[in-house]
């Protein structure tokens, strides 16, 4: 490409780049309180290649595992971003008792995950972001393996990886395989799922700015939207392994989707589908039916059903199974699910394996 050719092109990014981060101010402003101050930590170092982006609210149980888990990786070139996002209990101490100068802290009053997600990338002085939550654990090649791939292939502005899911207490629960790995799989069924775990995303910071990151309006699936968005700029791809273990807890949002009921699978199959902008009537919708959930009771329901499904259908071991459908018996009795898993482990393995996959035919 001639001289004068690129240089007009590195212009033109650049003045996207500029437009989108004043949409992601915009979006900061339109999520926070009038009063809300920000505290930035940062040592003063050289500007690294990767910035990891971490939110965190109240993860007190495994921020400590999640850090560490960054700081031991074999690639050194990153600094670790972490949004406390107002967190109430011991978070913020745990992330203080790390001495390491690659750690930038940023505090804030609790906004949620988007709102944080866009402040870490107003505040991210690398090249690449790599997205990780705070009860997640990163393998040690992970960060090598993502960035080497990034920078020798340009055309390519978004991957991520296969993972390994545990539980709570950190036992295995199931590898989990992306539905699509190719670039050309990810088109073909990023319309009907979302293609990427989002903690094991690593994408170039100025088409995530020039996007406008995330839109705080798309209560639970900010990631999906983002990703939809992201393949009209260039090419994306999974990598056929897990670079991470992703934690299921009942304090994180994660939730079987059928127990958010039609109407939520509803709103957010139109707002997918329409693309932006999200009307204030959909968010008020998603608002209100994320709020009528957002209660220990439910998210520990949700927990215990969704481990009681994985250890039957991906990590076949009905005893914890049952143990896991008996809490949720015990925390919702009124409601189906929580027998049906009961009465199901019971089976033999050969018969629920056909079940499973007549179920999905």
């Amino acid at each position: 490409m001639e001289p004068g050719i690129e240089r007009r092109k590195e212009k033109r990014s650049e003045r996207e780049s500029k437009k989108g981060l004043k949409r992601i101010e915009k979006r900061i402003e339109q999520s926070m309180e009038p009063s809300i101050d920000m505290i930035i930590e940062r040592i003063p170092a050289p500007v690294p290649a990767v910035t990891v982006l971490m939110p965190a609210y109240n993860t007190e149980k495994y921020i400590a595992e999640a850090i560490r888990s960054v700081l031991e990786q074999h690639f050194s070139d990153f600094e670790l971003l972490i949004i406390n996002d107002g967190s109430t209990d011991g978070t913020e101490a745990i992330i203080r008792s790390f001495k390491d100068p690659r750690i930038v802290l940023v505090t804030q009053a609790n906004q949620g995950v988007s709102a944080a997600l866009n402040t870490g990338l107003r505040q991210a002085r690398g090249r690449f972001i790599a997205r990780f939550d705070a009860d997640d654990t990163c393998y040690p090649d992970r960060l090598r393996k993502q960035y080497d791939f990034m920078a020798a292939n340009p055309d390519y502005v978004l991957i991520g990886s296969d993972a390994d899911y545990v539980d709570q207490e950190g036992e295995p629960l199931f590898y989990y395989s992306n539905i699509g790995h190719s670039y050309e799989e990810i088109l073909e069924k990023i319309g009907i799922y979302c293609p990427f775990v989002h903690s094991t995303v690593f994408y170039r910071k100025d088409i995530v700015l020039e996007l406008g990151g995330y839109e705080p309006k798309a209560h639970t699936f900010e990631d999906w939207l983002l990703w939809m968005q992201f393949i009209k700029k260039g090419k994306a791809l999974n990598v056929r392994e897990a670079l991470i273990a992703v934690r299921l807890n009942p304090e994180s949002v994660t939730v079987d989707e059928k127990l958010r009921g039609k109407r939520f699978s509803q709103l957010k199959k139109e707002i997918l589908t329409g693309g932006l902008p999200i009307t204030d009537v959909q968010e008020k919708e998603l608002k209100r039916i994320l709020k009528s959930q957002d209660f220990s009771a439910f998210k520990h329901y949700s927990y215990y059903i969704l481990v009681a499904k994985k250890y039957l259908w991906n990590n076949y071991n009905p005893a914890r199974s049952r143990r896991h459908s008996a809490k949720a018996i015990g925390l919702k009795p009124f409601l189906p699910g929580g027998y049906l898993l009961f009465l199901l482990s019971l089976l033999p393995e050969r018969t629920l394996r056909y079940l499973h996959k007549k179920s999905k035919g």
